[in-house]
């Protein structure tokens, strides 16, 4: 394919604008799609009123006068001749375009109609008449020094020489037109009906590439991704389960069962344990480990917080009481003599099951012989993070954890690759929590709930969005959060703050004396979305409830109401109550998660944009849903049948792989 310098008209000053926009390349080019469609349609004189937008053509009837003023401003004013009468047409900072307003030239007039001046004042002049029909006009994302003509103009010159094809048979079975034509389309429609098809045509290409990659990965993974071989003892797994000192839910129990398949086919595991807030998710991470290690493998499960970690830890010590096991902990704070004992105990398999933060994936870190690698809330390790852990075995499986629902949608592009595992049923017990909507002036009732809380010697968290005061925002802020809690509760209860700004060594400290209700009320940021298991915390009050997605939300309000005492949310807005009412109505995280999903789009769901997860030029896995279905459906069937190994572009889809890993 030619180079972008090589497009008629593109030279050295053009091709840096260029790049500065993103296109870097010929596909980049053509591929570079309208924003928008503006509909020229003709107007007349007569039926426009005062100060309404207008699209008219005509002739120019007298000579452009140009005015220039100040600063290097100007203005330029002609008679312009309509078949719905005479106007007069004014535009300002357009003189470049007065070698081109002949008397008799036809042009098209865009702008604002003043009927008593019987003037135009136009936003543009565009050179030639229009059609009968509409005429429909991109409009691109441009940049100072390259204008809408000009991208126009490179990428029409672009498309003479471009052909990239989807495989041929679907092309029939679609009676879809070629690419070239589609894009054509695209960037010169000449109807709304060709547009409409052309855009489908090019969405669905879109999403065939990358449901194609997103399925090669997981065959690959399945073919040629030997996994190492485990004989679990299903009776020996069974009496462990049995002394678990609660029942296993169906979800949970089903997810075992696919994670021990896992484990005993050859193929290495790839799989994500994807479970609502609460649902019990790291019971079954335990069950897993054990049964690795009834295979004679080590398990290393890597949780993003050392309080987590250390919490995680304890709960698994109480399990494996009564077993042969030897379980550790590894982290940061850990005094060097303590680490070296444990990078010893790994190094010779005296200890099967390890637990820990970044810290297991430290270069001192050698095991004998793992088997399993588990991540806890996988999204808030780096790819590097997680690949660090898995290299440090030869073949171990990998299983992800995420609290965070994701709707199907999403799920299906960003974990399209993994095996799935979802547990939604809530351990028997937990009762759900009553989620309220209050508004500022209810604030005293809130304090008044609270206190009802404090007073049963039970603990409360307080959520604002804001660390400190901003000029450009009134936002309820932790210190000033502080300030009122103390007000109303400093001479009894201990009050306490957490951010993001502070050391984690800080963090979990305060988070520590929290766990042992050393701190009755506990003022955070976000960061506490996910953390330290607090039974005694039955009430969660959140400030400014609206900034945040109805998924935080969730995930806030599942700090609460992890033991056996009816717990509570409560939500405080002046504003935006209508979606709020959502979370009264319901504790299911994945209905949450698609509500947000329809009214955020997927760039927040995790309280962080996460960039470079779906990079789609024309698609939107939200509105083009049923085309990725489509689109996954036929990648498969393309990628397993004997086309795929014929087609020569075959190469094509294998060489962009690398854009998912």
């Amino acid at each position: 394919m030619a180079k972008l310098e090589e497009v008629k008209g593109v030279g050295p000053k053009s091709l840096a604008l260029l790049n500065k926009i993103g296109i870097l390349s010929i596909e980049d080019l053509v591929t570079h799609y309208p924003f928008r469609y503006d509909i020229l349609k003709r107007g007349n004189l007569g039926e426009t009123d005062d100060g309404e937008h207008i699209v008219i053509d005509g002739k120019v009837e007298s000579i452009p006068i140009l005015l220039r003023f100040k600063g290097g401003l100007n203005k330029m004013n002609f008679r312009f001749v309509t078949n719905s009468g005479v106007v007069g047409v004014s535009i300002f900072n357009r003189a470049f375009l007065k070698t081109h307003l002949a008397v008799g030239t036809g042009v098209t007039v865009i702008g604002k109609l003043d009927k008593k001046k019987n003037v135009i004042t136009a936003a543009d002049i565009k050179m030639g008449v229009l059609t009968n029909q509409q005429k429909i006009e991109p409009v691109y994302h441009c940049t100072s020094g390259l204008t809408n003509k000009n991208l126009s103009t490179y990428i029409n010159m672009a498309l003479l020489t471009y052909g990239r094809e989807i495989p041929n048979y679907f092309q029939e079975k679609y009676q879809f037109s070629n690419k070239k034509t589609a894009l054509n389309i695209v960037h010169n429609p000449p109807t709304m009906e060709k547009l409409k098809e052309a855009t489908i045509r090019l969405k669905y290409e879109e999403l065939f590439a990358f449901m194609f990659k997103i399925n090669y990965l997981k065959e690959r993974n399945h073919k040629n991704h030997l996994g190492l071989s485990h004989e679990i003892d299903s009776d020996k797994l069974e009496e462990f389960i049995a002394k678990i000192p609660f029942e296993l839910t169906k979800d949970q129990r089903k997810a075992v069962g696919e994670i021990v398949k896992d484990l005993n086919s050859k193929s290495r595991m790839n799989r994500l344990l994807q479970g609502d807030v609460g649902s019990g998710k790291t019971i079954v991470a335990f069950i897993s480990m054990y049964a690795n290690y009834l295979s004679g493998y080590q398990s290393a499960l890597m949780a993003p917080t050392e309080i987590l970690a250390t919490q995680h830890f304890h709960h698994l010590e109480e399990l494996l009481k009564g077993t042969k096991v030897n379980a550790a902990l590894l982290t940061g704070s850990m005094s060097k003599k303590e680490k070296e004992k444990v990078y010893d105990g790994l190094r010779d398999g005296s200890i099967q099951m390890i637990i820990g933060t970044h810290a297991l994936i430290q270069e001192e870190v050698e095991y004998q012989n793992l088997g399993l690698v588990i991540t806890d809330e996988q999204h808030r390790f780096g790819v590097n993070q997680r690949a660090n852990l898995q290299n440090k075995g030869k073949r171990p499986d990998i299983l992800y954890m995420s609290a965070t629902p994701i709707p199907r949608t999403y799920a299906l592009t960003i974990y399209g690759d993994m095996d799935v595992s979802i547990i939604k049923e809530r351990p028997k017990g937990r009762k759900p929590i009553k989620t309220y909507v209050k508004s500022n002036a209810e604030i005293k009732e809130v304090l008044s709930m609270m206190y009802e809380e404090l007073k049963n010697n039970h603990q409360v968290y307080v959520i604002a969005p804001l660390i400190e005061e901003s000029e450009s925002s009134d936002l309820t802020t932790v210190v000033e959060l502080k300030d009122k809690m103390n007000l109303a509760f400093g001479s009894k209860y201990k009050i306490d703050i957490v951010h993001g700004k502070m050391t984690a060594a800080a963090k979990d400290c305060i988070m520590k004396d929290f766990s042992e209700n050393k701190v009755n009320i506990l003022i955070s940021t976000t960061v506490i979305e996910v953390g330290v298991d607090v039974p005694n915390a039955t009430m969660m009050v959140i400030f400014d409830a609206n900034r945040f997605g109805l998924s935080t939300l969730h995930q806030l309000r599942g700090r609460v109401g992890r033991g056996s005492v009816e717990s509570s949310c409560i939500l405080i807005s002046d504003t935006d109550t209508k979606r709020l009412e959502i979370m009264e109505q319901t504790n299911d995280g994945f209905e949450i998660s698609e509500e947000d999903f329809k009214l955020r789009g997927h760039g927040d769901l995790f309280g962080t944009k996460q960039s470079g997860d779906m990079t789609f030029k024309i698609a939107d896995v939200k509105q083009d849903y049923k085309i990725l279905l489509q689109a996954k459906e036929d990648s498969y069937a393309y990628l397993t049948s004997e086309e795929f190994e014929k087609e020569p572009l075959k190469e094509y889809f294998i060489t962009t792989i690398e854009d998912v890993k």
